[in-house]
């Protein structure tokens, strides 16, 4: 049975001497989570990204990696080394060891990484407090637009090469944010996810800062760019809450506030205030 103090977050908090393991696991699928576009090399990248995305959110130094993967019996040996190239890559990337793993068979590729870090008070989800800013480290929706673009591009080249936001999310926590979470889900679902009981959310959409090229491709693709923003993820951003006077030393972006409403909250364009639904992204599937 789970103690009543295991509080759940982006991550696993274990109490390590004078300071904290963080750790977590992410399962990546062939079918589910890796565009046909994608490369073996970034399959492995991104198998280690998405594991070091949770150690960002909570503000965690990393410590290791453990890699296990089940392969079909006949994908190429050239293919099975461009993964581990891949995953070997994204480690020295994030400077975080490749301590260990287990291979297995398969129908299809199956990555499960664990990522292991430090951190002395790691930021956690529901801590947020009224006057708050709400931010992000960047640029949401480009993901969730090049899944459904060809070619090279900014935005195909965010969903098929990810980044976390690994040394940020050090920066924040130093810096006081009071919570924070990564944004693989779709913005609308972590925000839920980082709501406070009672607290509630403004956000602006003239604060996400909307390329007019975005929207346009958007229409162009018959797509809601609102909805690409608000309920696909992919992205790795960091969604942060933090007091208004800070001192923040990284680029980051406000786009919205803490209030006292209880709910969640977008004011558009032309004014009108919506209550954002409260749904996720089931990942890639295609």
């Amino acid at each position: 049975s789970k103690s009543k103090d295991i509080i759940p977050d982006d991550t696993a908090i274990t109490k390590f001497g004078d300071t904290n393991l963080i750790s977590t696991c992410d399962m990546l699928i062939e079918s589910k989570h890796f565009p046909k576009e994608m490369s073996y090399f970034q399959m492995g990248f991104k198998a280690v990204t998405v594991n070091v995305s949770d150690l960002a959110a909570m503000g965690a130094s990393p410590l290791g990696f453990l890699l296990s993967i089940a392969l079909p019996r006949d994908l190429e040996v050239n293919h099975f080394k461009e993964i581990i190239n891949g995953v070997i890559d994204a480690c020295d990337y994030y400077k975080i060891p490749l301590i260990g793993g287990d291979t297995n068979e398969a129908s299809e590729i199956i990555i499960s990484g664990t990522a292991l870090g430090l951190c002395d008070k790691p930021l956690m989800k529901n801590a947020s407090e009224i006057g708050d800013l709400i931010c992000l480290t960047g640029d949401i929706g480009l993901a969730a637009l090049g899944f459904n673009l060809t070619g090279d591009n900014i935005y195909t080249k965010k969903s098929l090469e990810p980044l976390a936001r690994l040394k940020e999310g050090i920066v924040i926590k130093n810096a006081g944010a009071t919570s924070a979470t990564d944004i693989t889900d779709g913005l609308a679902s972590e925000l839920y996810e980082i709501k406070p009981d009672s607290l509630g959310f403004m956000i602006y959409e003239d604060k996400l800062e909307i390329s007019d090229e975005f929207k346009e491709i958007s229409s162009e693709l018959g797509l809601d760019y609102i909805d690409l923003l608000l309920h696909f993820g992919e992205d790795f951003e960091l969604l942060f809450t933090i007091d208004k006077d800070n001192d923040l030393d990284i680029d980051f972006k406000v786009i919205g506030e803490v209030n006292n409403s209880d709910k969640i909250q977008i004011t558009l364009s032309n004014g009108e205030v919506t209550e954002i639904e409260n749904r996720g992204y089931n990942h890639y599937v295609g």
